[in-house]
């Protein structure tokens, strides 16, 4: 899925400008998650300074922590663009609330979850605002599978580990299957 290019390609693994998306709550306009989580990605790329250059497999997971809501598909999107990670948060927030997020509490169940999880090797830590890379992706299985799938061999610049190691070491509790197809 790509709609335009910009000069900032990081097409490498390493300097991947990485997403995280997922939704369990269908949605009026877009239907099931999947469908909700394909028109933002169209969406997000819309305005032509951001390219979706590749999309990971979706993948079913259940809830973490564990709870009674449905299931989630979730996957992850390598970017290109000239965003700085600050107006690329933005936006991604911008299209959560397209698409009808309400922040309410941790964890709840949501129609849609777009996450800044890496921008390059850059580090981030801003007391109470954006975190790159995202302070908990290295113990999700729904994020590093899919990660993996559209950026092998990345390493984290934090941990220093590559997706492979880090998927190694996920706890076995964490439910994750493909689907079949997107």
């Amino acid at each position: 899925m790509s709609t335009s290019s910009t000069s900032n390609t990081h097409h490498t693994s390493e300097n991947a400008i990485l997403i995280a998306f997922g939704a369990n709550l269908p949605t009026d306009q877009y239907g099931a998650p999947a469908q909700t989580l394909k028109a933002a990605l169209e969406h997000l790329a819309k305005d032509g300074d951001v390219l979706v250059d590749c999309v990971s497999s979706f993948y079913e997971t259940a809830p973490v922590p564990v709870s009674d809501q449905p299931w989630y598909v979730n996957g992850v999107a390598r970017l290109s663009t000239d965003l700085s990670a600050h107006d690329l948060l933005s936006r991604l927030h911008d299209v959560e609330s397209e698409f009808g997020r309400v922040r309410r509490e941790r964890n709840a169940a949501r129609v849609i979850d777009l996450d800044l999880v890496a921008y390059g090797r850059e580090l981030i830590a801003e007391h109470g605002g954006i975190q790159v890379p995202h302070p908990r992706m290295a113990e999700r299985a729904f994020v590093l599978l899919p990660l993996r799938d559209v950026a092998p061999g990345w390493v984290h610049p934090i941990l220093n580990r590559s997706v492979e190691d880090l998927i190694s070491d996920l706890p076995s509790d964490q439910q994750i299957r493909q689907q079949a197809d997107r």
